[in-house]
């Protein structure tokens, strides 16, 4: 493709300067934890860790992304927000936070600003 695009196909194609960015996240509950409790976890991780904070998270219970709620990227310090919130949580046995990567296109390099 092209890398001589116009600004407004840029935007369109969120590239460049209109690059987004968000995190994956995995997570690992103990073993022998309720449904029900899994449930509650995931109800608090949204409205504390994600509502919160302007995100908005896509997936399931033990994998999902991390993107910004509106148009645009997700800031290091929200990735950090996030990170902080789930090392406080007992049902958890671990988890990881990936580094910000391209929402869109996952396998580019993020663009220096």
């Amino acid at each position: 493709m092209a890398t001589n695009r116009s600004r407004r196909l840029r935007k369109k194609l969120c590239v460049a300067e209109f690059q987004e960015l968000g995190f994956e996240l995995t997570l690992n509950f103990q073993e022998n934890l309720a449904e029900e409790s899994i449930d509650d976890f995931l109800e608090a991780f949204v409205a504390d860790a994600i509502t919160a904070n302007g995100m908005g998270y896509v997936g399931g219970d033990d994998y999902g992304f991390v993107c910004l709620g509106k148009r645009g990227s997700v800031s290091a310090e929200q990735r950090a927000l996030v990170e902080a919130w789930l090392q406080g949580r007992s049902e958890l046995t671990a988890f990881t936070v990936s580094p910000l990567l391209d929402v869109w296109y996952p396998e580019n390099d993020i663009a220096q600003a």
